[in-house]
């Protein structure tokens, strides 16, 4: 009767039909010695079971990986990078010119180091884009020794 059982539960298994009672009394029945020679090709599927309970996993999980660490900072900088540029753009074209006309000076000492405060200004602002940008040649240094073509 055991054995009639034993091959119902079986076939209930493969069709996905059995309880969690119903597997564990498969698994205890594989498990023992009295296994019959035609079911002897089922005992390393539940016998499989029983070691899978045992493994334990160990090995540590990272929560956020280094390349979306590196994509935040990129987005961060990229987007300084394009507020100072209109900050700079609203800035520069905000000033009222000094004389009549727009950007003309009576004097050429003035029109000199106003343009020099100009250029001075452009250059910081590129200087700081310039250093964003290196985070990117070192993101790609980094990417292409990790994922070698």
């Amino acid at each position: 009767m055991e054995l009639d059982r034993i091959e119902k539960l079986i076939e209930q298994y493969f069709q996905g039909e059995t309880s969690i009672a119903e597997e564990k009394e498969l698994t205890n029945y594989f498990s023992s010695l009295n296994v019959a020679q035609h079911l002897e090709q089922y005992k390393p599927v539940f016998g499989y079971f029983l070691q899978a309970k045992e493994q334990q996993f160990l090995q540590e999980i990272p929560l956020q990986s280094k390349k979306q660490k590196n994509v935040k900072w990129l987005s961060i900088a990229a987007s300084i990078v394009f507020m100072l540029g209109i900050g700079t753009f609203i800035y520069l074209n905000n000033e009222k010119p000094v004389s009549g006309e727009f950007g003309s000076y009576d004097d050429p000492e003035i029109a000199l180091a106003e343009t020099q405060k100009a250029l001075a200004l452009v250059s910081q602002k590129i200087n700081v884009g310039i250093e964003s940008v290196s985070y990117i040649k070192e993101y790609e240094q980094s990417k292409n020794k990790i994922f070698k073509n």
